[in-house]
């Protein structure tokens, strides 16, 4: 299958996702949300038992490019509605995939980025890569993110980053428990291989059925929680303060709030 936003390659058992809009910054257009849910797909329904997702250039993935926010101001509640639920499938689809999922993260991981960097199994670093939830900076609400966020590091942390749309180094990010490891860029790849080769040597149907678990235990709760973020993802969008903030964002000034 061909892709226009991304890469799929497959070597033995490892198959490699690459964000590949390096031009870019490797931005999330609807063109790529289609593509990796359909990567992932075709990655589940190969032989490979690992997965490995990593940027090109020297991003690995900036959040919504330029044009997608600025189709936003136009779209109806429906629309936003329908928006919201397809950014919520990737998220939930990245976090339940049922194969062991690696992100190499190659430089700056931000807002949806960060999602996409942050909810594989493991999260490998470059030392100079940057982590940040900055919806609030642009009027959004971090809602689909802050469903995950709490179970990966804590409400408290997940109330520092969230409300204070920060941007974080690597080392900060290991510290959290964002980032499993952080490694030499040089040496990026070829510890995504080795750490797949690790997993490799365990038993296909024990990771299977652990993965599974994991999910089992909060799903119900989990999924009466996005469908609460997905509605609060698409209602602050009629808001005059994510308006103003997307607007002075794209017209690169700053933004005049009214708090409503």
């Amino acid at each position: 299958m061909g892709y226009g936003t991304l890469k799929l390659e497959r070597e033995d058992a490892v198959a490699a996702i690459v964000l590949d809009r390096p031009e870019k910054r490797n931005a999330i257009s609807a063109e790529m949300l289609d593509d990796l849910l359909l990567a992932l797909d075709e990655v589940e329904a190969s032989p490979a038992r690992i997965a490995i997702i990593t940027g090109s250039g020297k991003s690995f993935c900036a959040g919504m490019d330029l044009e997608g926010l600025r189709s936003l101001l136009g779209q109806s509640p429906q629309e936003s509605l329908r928006h919201s639920r397809q950014v919520a499938a990737m998220f939930l689809r990245i976090y339940s995939f049922p194969k062991p999922l690696i992100a190499a993260v190659n430089g700056a991981a931000i807002a949806g980025g960060c999602a996409i960097a942050t909810l594989a199994d493991f999260t490998l670093a470059v030392p100079d890569a940057k982590f940040g939830y900055t919806e609030v900076k642009i009027g959004f609400a971090p809602a689909l993110v802050s469903v995950f966020l709490r179970r990966q590091i804590g409400e408290k942390l997940a109330r520092d980053l969230l409300l204070s749309g920060r941007v974080i180094g690597a080392a900060e990010a290991f510290r959290m428990g964002l980032v499993n490891e952080i490694v030499p860029p040089e040496n990026l790849a070829a510890r995504a291989r080795a750490l797949a080769a690790d997993l490799l040597a365990a038993s296909p149907a024990s990771i299977t059925r652990t993965k599974r678990l994991l999910l089992a235990c909060d799903q119900a709760a989990l999924q009466s929680e996005i469908e609460l973020a997905i509605s609060e993802n698409a209602e602050i969008r009629s808001t005059p303060d994510f308006r103003e903030g997307l607007t002075s964002f794209l017209e690169k000034r700053p933004p005049k709030w009214t708090g409503e």
